[in-house]
Parts: C-alpha cells; structure tokens; sequence
C-alpha cells in the first residue's frame, strides 16, 4: 500500500514536464543524490497498474536501463534501499527489478565490492539468497557462498501464497472479470500466484473455449475504463483469443458493441491470415491505437 511519502515522490514524479528523451530523462534522474532515487524507486514499486502515467514510465526505463549503464550507482542504490525500506516485499523487487540484470551483465565487475558489503549486512546476503543463474560463472560461486539461500526461500513463498486463492474454474464470468480488473491492477510488487493461476486459465480458456474467453473480455469491458488495463486487455486477452474460429463471434460483438469494436484499435495483427486480416481491417477502418 502507497504511504502518504510515497504520494509526495510519485507527485514529484508526475509533475515533471514531458521528457524530450532518453538523454534529458537519464541527465534529471543522474541529478539526484542516491537517497531521493532510492525513495523514488520504492514509491515506483508501490504505485498501482492503472495510476502509472507517462513520467512514470520515463522513471521506470530509466531504472531498468541502471543496472547495465550504471552499475556502480546501481548498487549504491540497492544498499540505499536495503538501509532504509522497512516494506520487505518492497525490498524483495531488487532482485526482479535490479540485481538480476546487474549480476548478469556485471557480476564480475561488483562482485568484490559486494563480498565487502556483505561482511556486516545480513540484509544483503538475504537478497543475495535470490541471485541464481547456474551458468558457471565464478562470480556465481562467490555469491552463493555468501548467499542466505533459506531465508530467502522462506520469505519469497510468502510473498507469492494468495491470502485467499482463486477458483477460476467454478467462477461465474462477472466474478472472473472483477478477479481479472484486481490482479492486472495490481503493481509487480503486490502480484501473487492468484495473478498467475488467472493468467493460466486464461489460456486455457483460448484453447479449449474461446466463447467463454470473450464473454470475459466483454464483462470487463462492462467495469473498466482505465486505458492501461483497457490496453493490456487488448493487447493480451482480445489479441491472443482471435483466429478464423473466432472471427464471426468477433464480428458479431464489435457490430453490437462500441466500446468492444473500439478495443479491438488496440490488437496487432500483422501476421495474421490474408482472410483475418482483411476482415479484422474492415471492423477497425482507421480506429487503430
């Protein structure tokens, strides 16, 4: 959950003036002193799916773009964040988020300086629990042997069990659209197994029954307006369930809906079959994304 000092970084965040670019977002974010990225970082990692705006997203790349620019300042940063963030599944995105690129790309460079860290910072052998490759390389070795692998574990089981599983087999379509709008809400943070049991019965029901499958595309259009869901729905569930064997249900539901015809400006399909294309073109004329 945001706290009242996330809610004044991310306005910080939001108030920025449009970036021209990589280059001007990079120099405004290399200005800040490690402690104000590490607060901004943390706020990032809080903020929700559908209250991410455009200078949001410059922070974010910005961000995932540190580990392989910048790894010395990107370690600065991962220790900053381990000092200072009491919020552990905060504090567990820096390996998602940082470590795992930086190791990847850097291990080789930073690893002596993050033995030294690690002498007396129990904290950053916790995180170092969740660094695996098992490419060989000797830095790799050196991690693990400093590694706490099992505190690790623990906590990251923790963080992934739903506090109340769902049942999308036994389901009505409403419910299911309700559960899809809360787990695609959510930031990568707060996201656990219930948000990937979704996503495994949403392939499911492509495969073995796409009917079902754009009955809930239909629902959640009956309950969100947000553009950043409206997009991800789009480009994932709406774009993953069309083909020749759906395309008449398809026709059927953009002829009888706006707001379904509308979603259909957010689908890629480039690729598609000459016929699908053809008819797809014809449904979305130029109300393309």
């Amino acid at each position: 959950m945001a706290t009242t000092e996330d809610a004044n970084v991310l306005a910080a965040v939001t108030s920025l003036p449009e970036l021209a670019g990589d280059e001007e977002a990079n120099a405004l974010f290399d200005a800040l002193p490690v402690a104000q990225l590490a607060s901004m970082w943390c706020a990032l990692q809080r903020i929700s799916r559908r209250d991410q705006t455009g200078s949001v997203w410059a922070a974010k790349v910005y961000f995932d773009h540190l580990p392989h620019d910048q790894p010395d300042r990107a370690l600065d940063l991962v220790l900053e964040v381990l000092a200072t963030e009491r919020d552990k599944p905060t504090v567990m995105q820096l390996n998602d988020k940082l470590m795992l690129s930086l190791m990847f790309v850097h291990g080789t460079e930073v690893i002596d300086r993050i033995e030294m860290a690690a002498r007396d910072n129990a904290k950053l052998r916790w995180l170092l629990g969740g660094i695996q490759f098992g490419t060989g390389k000797p830095f790799e070795r050196r991690v693990e042997a400093i590694a706490d692998r099992a505190a690790w574990e623990l906590d990251d089981a923790a963080r992934h069990r739903p506090q109340h599983p769902l049942d999308c087999e036994t389901m009505p379509v409403p419910a299911l659209a309700r559960a899809w709008v809360e787990q695609y809400s959510k930031s990568d943070r707060d996201r656990d197994d219930n948000f990937f049991a979704l996503m495994d019965f949403e392939r499911d029901l492509r495969e073995e029954d796409p009917d079902r499958a754009i009955d809930l595309i239909v629902e959640i259009l009956k309950i969100e307006t947000n553009p950043v869901l409206l997009s991800m729905l789009a480009a994932g569930p709406l774009e993953d369930v069309i083909s020749m064997k759906t395309i008449d249900r398809i026709e059927r539901e953009a002829k009888a809906n706006r707001r379904f015809r509308d979603l259909l400006g957010g689908v890629w399909y480039f690729r598609a079959p000459d016929e699908l294309k053809a008819r797809l073109d014809a449904l979305i004329g130029d109300n393309r994304w």
